[in-house]
């Protein structure tokens, strides 16, 4: 998620890493414009040969195995072009310049397949490690809780991530059903350990705390005693000072056995939408609250149980920001409650289905922000699984 006051993101240091990547990408390129430059020119006096060998190496370090292949065909091209115009051939410096530069594209040619392949070793393994974490930290709800039926979706926002900041759970409590959706300030790791922190302590306290705010607060408890380690390990120096600024937005949802109501508690979250009849509406807080992780400033009662209308036949859906503030072209924000509207009839895992598509398509796959949803519709033969 983002903070909500954080200043326009300036040119950082991964911009200018980025610029300084594409230069290096055009170097190998523009010294070969350089030699062919001066070899039709009167300054042909210059020899040129070992600026136009490197140019095969230079791509090896940037560009990969064709890279370094057109790189090798345009420095092939331009020593025939200037041996031609300089009328060089049958002269043993243009041989050995093309001796040089086969042996170096070669090597160079080897050397780039080499490291290609064990950058994708090493990116498989990573994706691999990361989709065992996944399945730990945010395993697919069942498909059948009591009297409800549900599904859950997660999309990265980054290219070949498995796991963020965004988190869910729904459980089957002696309660009834349980569920929660967070999002983490901020990215990376620091979020993913903020994000097991919060589900740990909700996975622990639904079993055996029967106020839905008492859960809330268990996972807030986990959240600063974790800052206090985190705090404690910076102040010697080996800590990561974003732990200490780690919050997270929820709402945690109870929806009781026999019950045609739904209890919500809202921390800073974007509020549940549920559809009745055709009608989509979203379940507002009565008294807005902060985020776990900033208690501090709450000023009344530690926080209340919203109840709302949720019988056999509605659908509840459960999301994190990262939809909601989804962008297209022209900046328009993605509608999700015209999105849940029109896929009213669908089966929950077909609604999600959907809602994955649009999203992409109204982005057109570039996502800000990671998205998290539960979805959960009551039976109408609530209580036979």
């Amino acid at each position: 998620m983002r903070a909500p006051l954080r200043s326009p993101p300036g040119p950082g240091a991964g911009g200018h890493h980025q610029v300084l990547f594409a230069l290096a990408e055009c170097l190998p390129f523009a010294l070969a414009l350089l030699v062919l430059l001066v070899e039709l020119t009167p300054a042909h006096v210059l020899y040129t040969g070992p600026l136009l060998v490197a140019t095969p190496a230079l791509a090896a370090v940037t560009m990969g195995p064709k890279g370094t292949l057109a790189a090798t065909g345009v420095a092939v091209g331009v020593s025939v072009v200037t041996a031609t115009h300089n009328h060089a051939w049958g002269g043993q410096q243009v041989y050995t310049n093309f001796l040089a530069l086969f042996l170096v594209s070669a090597a160079s040619l080897m050397t780039s397949s080499t490291a290609r392949t064990r950058r994708e070793n090493e990116l498989n393994q990573v994706r691999r490690i990361a989709t065992a974490a996944q399945d730990v930290l945010l395993r697919p709800v069942p498909s059948r809780l009591g009297g409800v039926r549900a599904a859950s979706l997660y999309l990265a926002a980054e290219s070949g991530a498995q796991i963020g900041g965004d988190l869910y759970e729904a459980v089957k409590t002696r309660y009834g059903i349980r569920m929660i959706v967070g999002d983490v300030r901020g990215k990376g790791l620091p979020a993913v350990r903020a994000a097991a922190i919060v589900l740990g302590a909700f996975r622990e306290s639904v079993h055996y705390e029967d106020d839905l705010v008492e859960v809330v607060n268990h996972c807030e408890a986990a959240l600063r005693r974790d800052a206090l380690v985190a705090g404690a390990l910076a102040g010697a120096g080996d800590g990561d000072d974003t732990l200490l600024e780690a919050f997270v937005t929820v709402v945690v949802v109870q929806i009781p056995d026999g019950s045609p109501h739904v209890e919500v508690v809202n921390r800073g979250h974007p509020p549940p939408l549920v559809q009745r009849d055709g009608s989509v509406r979203f379940l507002m807080p009565a008294t807005p609250l902060p985020p776990l992780g900033l208690a501090e400033f709450i000023s009344g009662p530690p926080g209340r149980v919203d109840r709302h209308p949720f019988a056999p036949g509605d659908r509840l859906l459960l999301y994190t920001d990262g939809v909601i503030e989804a962008r297209d072209r022209d900046g328009a924000f993605f509608d999700l409650s015209e999105a849940m509207a029109s896929m009213r009839d669908r089966t929950p895992e077909e609604f999600l289905e959907g809602l994955r598509q649009a999203l992409l398509r109204h982005t057109r796959g570039a996502l800000a922000d990671d998205v998290a949803v539960i979805l959960v519709d009551r039976c109408e033969d609530e209580g036979h699984e």
